[in-house]
């Protein structure tokens, strides 16, 4: 461990060898685990079972980061921002003109920021002109995300655009030991780790389990910035406690390549689970997957539940048995590799849960949803569901539909967020088009 490690991190005195606590017992801030009955790294209050056999009292909610007890201490030191020559953007990219208005936005105001943009809209390239002015600026950059897959996505992109620049990916997957870099990518629960730490922290998908219903992650987002930081927050559909903050806001309403959010048909099968119980799929999703299975044409398949993925597989394999297609689920140890399997174009179809809402991107994919009125999918996560289809200029649009056993209030409410995002957006469409119209009049005018 070197001195740079304790910069804005609370590092407990249980990971520090006798060495280093001989060498850096007199250059650090020690504090106490406990403040009060209070953790002080995650704020939850001691419940009374939470003790060790010696009698000390641990934190059980923050314990998967590692365990700490009162007879202990937390070492730090004040974040310094010594970085010395920082890199330049690396990225050759070009923003459109929508992106690059929210990010001038954001760059003009000093305060904490909401980025409202539609999925799809490029909110990871909208960032580098602002990560970039920061780490001009030799401030500290935190990227997180609540959700371990969209980090990992985020990652190669990242470091992509930043090729010169050192970055740290922290999760609970990562096996690589923490280094001390000016750049920071990680999931929200590893921001339980810093204090004081960062100039600019960046939370995507702030509307995302878990996230949205952790209060000792919001602690943990307030407590890793600077008094005279910022956080900027990214979603693309925040929920009402997001908008209740009263941020400043900048709306994105069109997708990078200009085209509007597909629009959620939605169709009604009646008791779709009785029929599995019958060894049966309904009709109109066994028409769909037959479609695929002739045309070639790749999709993503949501259920309610885990265990709706093995009866409903074996039935796909009944009806389509040249469909090739994977489960996959929050559990599944498997589930990066299927993901990647899946961009690979090696399979067909993923059958999933709603943990491949947010956060992931295939090209040119349907995305068909099994049992939409259930409670799992709230309207804000259809929204996002929708979002995975049209993402990319070769087919900006795609089948989105939602089976249900009755009509639903939660397809009806997710389709008029779309309708709503997509009203604002065909008024940026015709902005666009008026000024392509005083273009060419121009030119003619000077032929």
């Amino acid at each position: 461990m070197e001195i740079q490690d304790f910069y804005g991190r609370l590092v407990p005195t249980n990971q520090i060898s006798k060495a280093e606590y001989e060498k850096f017992a007199l250059v650090v801030t020690r504090l106490t685990t406990f403040i009060g009955s209070r953790c002080r790294r995650c704020n939850t209050k001691h419940v009374r079972d939470w003790r060790i056999p010696n009698g000390a009292k641990y934190c059980g909610a923050c314990i998967g980061l590692g365990r700490i007890s009162d007879n202990e201490e937390f070492w730090t030191i004040t974040e310094p921002n010594q970085f010395v020559n920082p890199q330049p953007l690396t990225w050759e990219g070009q923003l459109t003109e929508q992106q690059q208005r929210v990010v001038t936005e954001v760059m003009g105001h000093q305060g904490n920021h909401l980025v409202w943009a539609v999925t799809g809209a490029g909110k990871t390239e909208m960032l580098f002109p602002i990560i970039e002015q920061a780490l001009q600026q030799r401030k500290r950059v935190a990227v997180v995300a609540p959700r371990v897959d969209v980090v990992i996505e985020l990652a190669p992109r990242l470091q992509a655009a930043f090729a010169t620049t050192s970055m740290t990916v922290l999760h609970g997957r990562q096996t690589e030991p923490y280094a001390y870099t000016q750049l920071v990518l990680g999931t929200t629960h590893q921001l339980l780790r810093f204090r004081d730490a960062f100039d600019l922290l960046i939370i995507d998908e702030v509307d995302s389990f878990p996230f949205i219903g952790e209060p000792m992650l919001h602690v943990a987002a307030r407590a890793a910035v600077k008094e005279s930081g910022r956080t900027l927050y990214l979603s693309a559909t925040p929920d009402h406690r997001t908008r209740a903050k009263k941020l400043t806001t900048s709306y994105l309403p069109l997708r990078f390549h200009g085209h509007l959010l597909p629009m959620i048909v939605e169709k009604t099968v009646g008791n779709w689970r009785n029929q599995v119980k019958r060894n049966q799929l309904p009709r109109r999703l066994v028409r769909q997957l037959q479609t695929y299975q002739k045309t070639g044409q790749r999709f993503l398949l949501f259920v309610p539940t885990v265990a709706d993925l093995l009866p409903i597989a074996a039935l796909i394999q009944k009806y389509c048995p040249v469909l090739e297609i994977l489960t996959v689920h929050a559990k599944d140890e498997a589930r990066l590799t299927k993901v990647q399997t899946m961009r690979d174009h090696n399979v067909q179809g993923l059958l999933t849960t709603t943990i491949l809402e947010r956060g992931v991107t295939f090209p040119d994919i349907d995305v068909l949803i099994l049992g939409a009125d259930d409670q799992t999918f709230s309207p804000n996560a259809l929204v996002q569901i929708a979002g995975r289809a049209g993402r990319k200029p070769s087919r900006p649009t795609g089948l989105v539909m939602a089976l249900v056993s009755s009509k639903s209030w939660r397809v009806w409410s997710a389709r008029q967020q779309i309708i709503k995002m997509n009203h604002r957006g065909q008024q940026l469409q015709l902005i666009a088009q008026q000024k392509r119209s005083e273009v060419i009049g121009e030119a003619s005018d000077e032929l």
